[in-house]
């Protein structure tokens, strides 16, 4: 039978997850403002309560056992749902805020939202920290799901029903050459785009995308000879070839 919820101490939860955080009993006793021996006493009341070591020595260092990173996850979302009960109907105060946000977001929206976000958290949220991580292999909601980002800022075609969605900016693709490119020397027409040789951006590798559809309406197929992980990467292969890329319209104009 396992423990009726009143025997169990909640808080052995925050120093779990700060434990797994750090893997280190040391690290996670500074954090929690607790002294080493007390920490070490915590993490053996955690193992009694899991029935497992969570942490065991490995070298010089600590890891955590199978059964701690399959329970990581659950234990920060819990706690996140926790602190959020709690905050429920309290005005936040964005001048006294000490917090850190993260934000997934491709390569060039990065750079829009950190030099439009910045200056303005400066000057009405100090304390804030942004970290801004690039789009990865994950599957489309993964990262909130997990607490890996706060905010994930992309294209959205099916999310997850416990995802919450706002609309941030509405912007077009536009097609990308060089200074020169022999497609602007003369009339640029879709049998012309077809006809050149180009680059894609996808962090997955595919070499497929909305352009090949919009190409296939009218009876016409491209050429990919290349797939790059990020637009900035794309744009410098463009600029340094005949090859033909797409990026969005805003950075793309500047």
């Amino acid at each position: 039978m396992g423990a009726a919820v009143r025997d169990i101490d909640l808080n052995l939860l925050v120093a779990l997850d700060v434990l797994l955080d750090e893997c280190s009993v040391t690290a996670a006793a500074d954090r929690l403002g607790l002294s080493a021996p007390a920490m070490s006493r915590t993490l053996a009341r955690i193992r009694t309560a899991f029935a497992d070591p969570i942490l065991v020595r490995s070298g010089r260092s600590m890891v955590p056992t199978p059964r701690a990173e399959a329970v990581h996850l659950e234990v920060k979302a819990l706690l996140d749902r926790s602190r959020a009960l709690f905050a429920e109907g309290r005005a936040v105060d964005p001048a006294q805020l000490e917090r850190t946000f993260t934000i997934v977001a491709n390569d060039l929206l990065s750079t829009t939202l950190a030099t439009r976000l910045l200056p303005r958290l400066r000057a009405t949220a100090p304390g804030v920290t942004v970290v801004l991580l690039p789009e990865g292999h994950h599957l489309d909601d993964l990262v909130l799901r997990d607490g890996t980002a706060d905010l994930e800022v992309r294209v959205i075609t099916a999310p997850a029903p416990e995802t919450r969605v706002e609309p941030l900016l509405t912007d077009g693709m536009v097609t990308v050459v060089r200074r020169g490119h022999p497609l602007t020397q003369g009339p640029f027409t879709p049998a012309a785009l077809a006809g050149a040789l180009h680059v894609t951006t996808s962090r997955r590798g595919r070499l497929r995308g909305p352009l090949d559809e919009a190409l296939a309406a009218v009876g016409l197929r491209r050429r990919v000879v290349a797939a790059m992980p990020t637009f900035a990467a794309a744009l410098h292969l463009v600029a340094a070839s005949d090859l033909v890329g797409q990026a969005r319209r805003g950075p793309a104009s500047h």
